[in-house]
């Protein structure tokens, strides 16, 4: 072969392979992020809201995630539209720090429930959050029986419409004051309340800080965990390497309890690109 036919004919096989090994790349790269669906993934829409929530539901559609936690009723219409599920409800709330162990805010908040259970039921949704509210000198025993007489008068409709109430467990370094703050105080809660319709929604997060053991409670207390949220200790950031949590194991005891509902990422990302680390999150539970 002459020496400039071979030469151009060896440039263009290795072009050839060139342009085989960036499509490989590219093709390796979309292929990276598939998921087993072990559990069902979810995240909750505030951590990345300086996305406009159409344009994080249309990347979660593309993602194949199918939830999104911590949407109210104005946000539900939107949801159907890209086949978004509602994983947790809000909006019959007061504030973190305005809750169900006060009876001065009872009337409002029976009021607020009653009028979103039947909605939450008839969007097809389940879940429905709630918060004990701040102590402010009360006595854990006096507040817990303040949220019972509360909750006790929208249970019977909770449980009508298949709703499940779920009060969040928090820590006192971010949420100093808050009176649901342990698993066994919000346990103590749900056996005195005795409905299946009423659950603990247990922050990975918050109980890392405020208690620990984390595996060993979900063992033994699962029955009463409805929903769980992911975070990193500490900083409440991305959930990989640069933390004390190891997720993987955690997911794994969830599953292991028989749980079928979702676990929503809840962090806070430091990444430049967000999406990149809500990807990585979702994959490393994706046990």
């Amino acid at each position: 072969m002459k020496r400039r036919k071979f030469i151009g004919t060896t440039a263009a096989a290795s072009l050839g392979v060139l342009a085989c090994k960036n499509a490989t790349a590219a093709e390796s790269s979309q292929d990276k992020f598939v998921l087993k669906n072990n559990i069902k993934h979810s995240v909750c829409q505030w951590c990345f809201d300086d996305i406009p929530l159409e344009d994080f539901l249309k990347t979660l559609q593309k993602l194949g995630i199918k939830a999104i936690d911590l949407i109210g009723p104005a946000d539900w219409g939107l949801l159907k539209k890209y086949d978004i599920h509602c994983s947790m409800c809000n909006g019959a709330e007061i504030s973190l720090t305005e809750g169900w162990n006060d009876p001065q805010y009872h009337e409002i908040l029976i009021k607020n429930y009653t009028d979103i259970i039947p909605k939450v039921a008839a969007a097809g949704y389940t879940n429905l959050i709630c918060f004990s509210g701040n102590r402010r000198g009360m006595d854990d025993a006096v507040g817990m029986q303040n949220c019972a007489d509360g909750l006790k008068q929208i249970l019977p409709l909770a449980e009508k419409h298949g709703v499940v109430l779920q009060m969040e467990l928090f820590n006192q370094i971010d949420h100093a004051d808050y009176m649901c703050d342990s698993s066994l105080w919000g346990i103590a809660l749900c056996k005195k309340l005795g409905s299946n319709n009423f659950k603990l929604l247990y922050d990975i997060y918050h109980m890392q800080i405020q208690e620990g053991d984390i595996i060993r409670s979900i063992q033994n207390n699962h029955a009463y965990f409805g929903h769980y949220h992911t975070a990193g200790v500490p900083g409440r950031h991305e959930i990989d390497t640069t933390q004390e949590l190891y997720y993987p194991a955690i997911v794994k005891a969830i599953i292991a309890t028989g749980y079928t509902g979702y676990l929503a990422q809840e962090f806070i990302p430091t990444w430049e690109d967000k999406i990149e680390a809500l990807k990585e999150a979702f994959l490393i539970c994706d046990v």
